[in-house]
């Protein structure tokens, strides 16, 4: 199999599983306990249909759209992922590049491999910092004024993982940075020598928004131990409300899910919010973004830009958040197969496929701009 026999989304994963050792594959295709809410993600949206127009002109199709005060040429952005040097040599680099020629927004994460500064310096179109909530606030402070020197206009606070989710793939493989990987997991390495050999002759691996502040070298640190032992669970809304005073710029929620969690980011002056369960990979059981998006929107849509992310497989996903209300949509497996497997040309070619759906499905809508789309397209069962 190769990249050009990719044309969606299962192919690029297949394509990713070829190449991918079995516990690197496995943790991004993973998610926490029996993944219920990982497969539900994608399922919540074959229970909305489209209803399209016709006969409305429009040989013309414009994708673009404004996101906390960010102008994008297409509806979806690339989130932040932590270790995406792990996936592909070429990591958050492939990323930010392929981000740029399709013209939309990229994130940037704490546990990013690549340092936010280098992207922001290279490239030209809007980039998201996304960080986690320290017990130390002197490194929440730190980590912000990092970002705002480096020219980032958006900060991204994720506030559904004040703790690791059970992710029990990686429990089976023993996949942890530091590697303590299991003897299965090791021999699962070992018939994957292109990956390794990618590995050793790259840049060392690093995490270089964490490594000024936090020692995560040899063991000292683990990504669990991070989670379980650096980021404070005693987190309120005053302490975010005196971030986003801090920031004094764009400030996005990313893992918000309820109504009344949704009011209260727009109260304390939240620009934007993403409603998001993590990819399925914290609380399993968890409700779909999706299926919160009418009800939130319809709350604070006219308050605060509202985003999902989670599951997102198809042009017509997109298409049936945008007519909900959603201002963009996120994308994060969609893009880490197809870095998995091919670096930049891999997330090149998918998010360039997916634009296609985009266009096609537009026009079959009978839409011309995305703000045409209306919650009278669609149709819940």
């Amino acid at each position: 199999m190769r990249l050009n026999d990719c044309h969606n989304f299962h192919d690029f994963q297949t394509l990713a599983r070829k190449r991918l050792p079995s516990p690197i594959y496995n943790y991004i295709a993973g998610g926490a306990d029996d993944e219920v809410t990982l497969r539900a993600n994608t399922t919540s949206f074959e229970r909305c249909d489209l209803i399209p127009n016709v006969l409305r002109g429009v040989e013309d199709v414009d994708l673009s759209t404004t996101v906390m005060g960010q102008k994008i040429d297409l509806p979806v952005y690339l989130s932040p992922t932590a270790l995406q040097r792990l996936f592909h040599h070429q990591g958050e680099r492939a990323t930010a590049a392929a981000a740029e020629k399709f013209g939309t927004m990229f994130g940037v994460s704490s546990l990013g491999t690549v340092s936010m500064e280098e992207l922001a310096k290279k490239h030209s179109n809007p980039q998201v910092y996304q960080f986690y909530f320290h017990k130390d606030r002197g490194l929440n402070r730190a980590m912000m004024q990092k970002a705002k020197e480096s020219g980032i206009k958006v900060m991204m606070l994720t506030v559904d993982s004040i703790t690791g989710g059970n992710r029990e793939r990686d429990l089976r493989t023993g996949f942890s940075i530091p590697f303590r990987l299991t003897m299965a997991g090791a021999l699962q390495f070992a018939i994957k020598p292109m990956w390794g050999f990618n590995y050793v002759t790259h840049e060392k691996f690093s995490l270089p928004q964490l490594d000024a502040h936090i020692d995560m070298r040899g063991d000292s640190l683990t990504i669990g131990r991070y989670f379980t032992e650096m980021l404070d669970p005693s987190m309120t809304w005053d302490d975010v409300e005196k971030m986003v005073g801090e920031w004094g710029g764009e400030f996005c929620l990313k893992g918000v899910m309820s109504v009344e969690d949704a009011k209260r980011a727009a109260d304390i002056g939240c620009s934007g919010i993403v409603l998001s369960n993590h990819g399925g990979r914290q609380l399993d059981g968890s409700t779909t973004a999706f299926d919160q998006l009418d009800e939130i929107v319809q709350a604070v849509g006219d308050r605060i830009d509202v985003m999902i992310d989670g599951g997102i497989q198809r042009g017509t996903h997109v298409l049936k958040a945008l007519a909900i209300g959603a201002k963009a949509v996120g994308l994060g497996r969609y893009y880490l197969f197809p870095l998995a497997a091919a670096g930049q040309a891999g997330i090149e070619r998918a998010v360039g496929k997916l634009k296609e759906e985009l266009v096609r499905d537009m026009r079959l809508m009978g839409c011309t701009s995305v703000d045409q789309l209306t919650p009278d397209m669609v149709k819940f069962k």
